[in-house]
């Protein structure tokens, strides 16, 4: 490698245009987080109170799916897509390849929350399929955005300057690949009716999580730890039985959230399987991040942005154990379509996937920036979201399994009702601590602006 190419390889991800790029799909993501958690706080304290706000567009059939979309494909894909585009480009040595692209996908994705919002607080969705209420158009737009990036982000990886692909990679185009896919599946018409749109529902939503949000986390974390705590990798051979694993195990686990549904039989035994399958490649990985932190448990106690990451990789092997075990008819039978399920969702994507995002965030933008926020302000972060998200786990969790021992015990529905009601006011309270944690977030995130840029000719003095 030339002189010139081994500059450019350690300025790759450092130009003022990503700089300024992967911040701005930040900051869009922190917005989308506080408006999506407003929403879903809207909807917790109406399901304690549901004569507060009574107002048509504030009613909690249509607060829900604002806060569950929003929060899924505003906050966290951005905020995932914005530290992927710069794991891309330093990880393969190489300037993002038409940065332009990726800028245009988040002006659709910006677009596309906005219409979303509108159209689902007047009641326009496509009927009662979670995760999949946004409009097709909407959607289109959305896809759109995702092929923009999905180009910037292959053609970076195709022009890298070293031989092989980090594993960071592998995972990262395997879910611009799987996204695409589910998508589609998802979106299809012929199938949306009767029991066909039941098994595409429950395909549609655990992959969204298994095969979108989860190889984007796993992937930057083979690049954020080690790069955090300034040592290789424990296994990368790890990180590879954890890729090829997850394809072959979690494609298929989506209907054991309808054990005895009407859906057939071999399909629900299929999911339970293979959810038990899913261990190899959640402990492979789980272990992987933990092995590497061994022997620097100094550094970790000391670095916030550190705790926040394995505190997510904790909730990754958590929330994806819970899910097997969930998956057994002896316990789904207890947990089944009650708010057991919420809890666990939760933990999934608050315990595993914002942690881990709030992780990258404050251990790799403020270096790329030049500037961060202190590890008080981080701290004061960490605590407000890790204890009011653990509250309204424990308390949602407690009302599902207070839910399905009322249930199989024969009793009316109203009986389970009372049961978990108390249980919804803790679940008020714990997501009112989350979203000012999400405040606190932003304002960190004011710390972490890039800084300005000088002008040509005070560089030039500088350097005379």
């Amino acid at each position: 490698m030339s002189q010139s190419d081994q500059a450019h390889s350690t300025r790759a991800g450092l130009e003022v245009g990503t700089k300024r790029l992967v911040f701005a799909y930040i900051v869009s993501a922190t917005a989308w987080l506080v408006v999506g958690t407003a929403y879903g706080l809207i909807a917790a304290i109406k399901l304690y109170w549901p004569e507060a706000m009574e107002y048509s567009v504030l009613s909690f059939g249509r607060t829900r799916p604002i806060h569950t979309n929003v929060v899924l494909l505003g906050w966290s894909s951005m905020a995932l897509m914005g530290v992927a585009l710069y794991v891309i480009s330093r990880s393969s040595k190489t300037s993002l390849y038409r940065p332009g692209f990726a800028r245009a996908g988040l002006i659709l994705w910006n677009i596309c929350m906005v219409l979303t919002v509108i159209t689902l607080s007047v009641g326009l969705t496509r009927g009662p399929q979670e995760y999949r209420e946004i409009l097709t158009p909407i959607m289109v737009l959305y896809a759109i955005g995702l092929l923009c990036n999905f180009y910037t982000a292959y053609q970076t990886i195709a022009r890298r300057k070293v031989p092989e692909v980090y594993v960071s990679n592998w995972y990262i185009m395997g879910a611009f690949c799987w996204l695409a896919t589910i998508v589609v599946i998802g979106y299809l018409p012929f199938y949306q009716n009767g029991m066909g749109n039941i098994v595409i529902q429950g395909y549609f939503m655990h992959n969204a999580v298994g095969m979108w949000f989860t190889p984007m986390v796993l992937g930057i974390t083979y690049y954020a730890l080690p790069r955090m705590l300034g040592k290789p990798i424990y296994s990368y051979a790890l990180g590879v039985l954890a890729f090829w694993t997850a394809i072959l195990f979690y494609t298929l686990i989506g209907a054991h959230h309808f054990i005895f549904s009407p859906v057939a039989w071999w399909i629900q035994t299929t999911a339970i399987l293979f959810s038990v399958g899913m261990m190899v490649p959640v402990w492979a990985g789980f272990g992987n991040f933990f092995l590497t932190a061994r022997g620097s448990w100094s550094r970790v106690r000391r670095d916030y942005a550190i705790i926040f990451l394995l505190v997510g990789v904790w909730g990754y092997a958590l929330s994806s154990t819970q899910g097997t075990i969930e998956a057994f008819r002896s316990a789904n039978i207890y947990w089944h379509f009650t708010n057991f399920t919420v809890g666990h969702s939760h933990l999934a994507m608050y315990g595993f996937v914002a942690f881990c995002i709030w992780g990258f965030v404050y251990g790799l933008i403020p270096k790329i920036t030049g500037r961060g926020p202190s590890q008080a302000a981080i701290g004061f972060h960490f605590w407000l979201a890790f204890l009011g998200g653990s509250l309204y786990v424990v308390s949602i969790s407690i009302a599902g399994i207070l839910q399905g021992t009322s249930w199989v015990a024969g009793e009316s529905f109203i009986a389970s009702v009372d049961a978990a009601a108390p249980m919804w006011l803790w679940r008020s309270i714990g997501g009112f601590m989350m979203v000012f944690s999400h405040i606190v977030f932003l304002v960190n995130l004011w710390a972490m602006r890039p800084l300005p840029v000088p002008p040509a000719s005070e560089m030039v003095e500088a350097t005379a």
